[in-house]
């Protein structure tokens, strides 16, 4: 019988994970030979859904008992809807856990106490591991947030309200077609073409340019092709970065055409 016990690391001297969807890992165990595999969870940084891809991973593996620290309801009505157990509550090492299950110690979770020991269940390890997780995605998200900043303070600096104005002349075609080559040259993350765009409505540039320009900022990638001939061949990148260019300037007149007819 195969078992899946949430893990924090790679082998049976790890501890249970406190959450079943966002663990680390998942160890599937053999109950008979005692081989294990430990396999890195997918859903661990998910945002949504981590439990639903687990439960997905349980029953494609033929896995007929979970050993958990906790188990959201969702997740355990889907778990056990395919005939797996679910023992949840658990602490302590993968291997002293395994070996209480195979002696019959553990009990086996039900909606009501799960849902009252997720409640309760707020100790120091869990503590420090909700700190360390919203620690780390502070300092994934800072970079950005400071390229933010300093790229509102570059554009206002080098990019003058009278330089824009004789670029941008007015003509709708001209405009896009201006606002789609600006773009294109440009690369980095999309946040960022939605505050240069804001800027540059702030300066008096079209609607149509600025569309135009967020489009292409995201689909063509001048300053990247060169890597991207070289992974995926010359033909390929010249003609999708071409088609993206042609699709980015006819999904900004469609884009304001019917936002035109919306709200007129």
């Amino acid at each position: 019988m195969k078992i899946m016990i949430s893990a924090e690391g790679v082998d049976l001297e790890s501890h249970v994970a406190h959450r079943f969807g966002i663990s680390h890992y998942m160890i599937l165990i053999d109950s008979e030979t005692m081989a294990f595999e430990a396999v890195p969870n997918s859903g661990a940084t998910a945002q949504r859904g981590a439990g639903m891809q687990a439960v997905v991973f349980a029953i494609s593996n033929d896995v007929k008992a979970v050993l958990t620290g906790y188990c959201s309801p969702a997740a355990y009505r889907q778990l056990t809807a395919n005939g797996i157990e679910v023992f949840t509550g658990l602490s302590g090492r993968v291997g002293e856990v395994l070996e209480k299950y195979k002696k019959g110690e553990l009990g086996k979770r039900t909606e009501d106490n799960g849902r009252l020991r997720s409640i309760a269940r707020i100790d120091s390890a869990s503590l420090v591991h909700a700190l360390t997780g919203s620690t780390r995605q502070f300092a994934n998200l800072l970079p950005m947030l400071i390229s933010v900043v300093l790229l509102i303070g570059l554009f206002n600096t080098f990019m003058s309200k009278g330089l824009l104005s004789y670029i941008f002349s007015k003509s709708p075609v001209l405009d896009t077609l201006f606002g789609t080559c600006f773009g294109s040259i440009m690369a980095g993350n999309p946040i960022n073409s939605y505050v240069i765009g804001a800027e540059l409505l702030n300066y008096g540039v079209s609607l149509l340019a600025v569309t135009g320009f967020i489009i292409a900022w995201v689909t063509v990638g001048i300053v990247q092709l060169p890597a991207e001939i070289a992974a995926l061949g010359a033909k390929f990148a010249l003609l999708r970065n071409a088609l993206c260019f042609a699709l980015a300037i006819l999904i900004a007149f469609l884009t304001m055409t019917i936002l035109f007819l919306v709200s007129g």
